[in-house]
């Protein structure tokens, strides 16, 4: 695991974990999941681009997806 994948991994947890707790205050589901995603999918991707790619992708997911 390299240092840059630390850090994006750091900084999607991070993101998601306030996705989580706004999910969790709010009971909105749609935050709530892809902040959960957030939080576990560094662990399971190890290249750094797809990591950022993926990351990204889960932060969008809120804005245009409102339930």
């Amino acid at each position: 695991m390299s240092t840059a994948s630390i850090f994006w991994g750091f900084l999607f947890g991070s993101i998601g974990l306030g996705f989580f707790i706004y999910g969790k205050k709010q009971q909105k589901v749609v935050p709530l999941a892809c902040g959960l995603i957030l939080m576990v999918f560094p662990y399971f991707v190890s290249n750094t681009i797809l990591l950022i790619v993926i990351g990204v992708v889960l932060m969008a997911v809120p804005y245009f997806v409102r339930s």
